[in-house]
């Protein structure tokens, strides 16, 4: 403020001394139509590639830090001895963390699973970042779904204060 009680660079009449024209007030900033209009304007002059986007959306899925990770220790695909003649032959996996044994059978109507030791858990067979199905485990472990993976897929199973998620598979 100067000695006439006016702020630097403002005359009596309100213009600003420099280039006549008002001061600019922090009040009259519509901040969510500025944030609005450069959000628009970036989609525009530099958008987001559609593979950092999957990428992106994908790592989300991460977001279970804390969760177990439950390794694959047999395949039926890879481990098994192959049986002459046999057709559509259900897949067989197995994945293992801490003391939790996960067994699942994929076939082309579903997938049929236990948990071992038994326990109750909330289920959800992940496609990408989301859940496509979510099951309940029954007291004795068990849980099925109707509908097959397909591409990859992985589980994260909810029991007690305890998360595991599977590693990824392709069906």
């Amino acid at each position: 403020m100067d000695e006439t009680g006016r702020t630097n660079g403002a005359n009596g009449d309100g213009q600003d001394d420099v280039f006549g024209e008002a001061p600019f007030l922090d009040e009259e900033l519509d901040h969510d139509r500025l944030e609005e209009e450069l959000r628009e304007a970036t989609a525009v002059l530099d958008p987001v590639p559609a593979e950092l986007r999957r990428l992106a959306i994908e790592a989300y899925a991460l977001h279970d830090l804390d969760a177990r990770i439950a390794e694959l220790t047999f395949d039926s695909l890879v481990d098994a001895i192959p049986v002459r003649g046999a057709v559509d032959v259900p897949r067989m996996l197995t994945f293992h963390s801490g003391e939790l044994t996960v067994d699942v059978e994929v076939t082309g109507e579903g997938l049929l699973g236990q948990l071992l030791p038994p326990r109750p858990a909330a289920i959800e067979v992940l496609h990408g970042p989301r859940a496509t199905a979510v099951l309940t485990a029954d007291d004795m472990g068990r849980f099925s779904c109707d509908a097959p993976p397909t591409g990859p897929f992985a589980l994260r199973l909810r029991t007690g204060g305890e998360v595991v998620v599977t590693e990824w598979l392709r069906a």
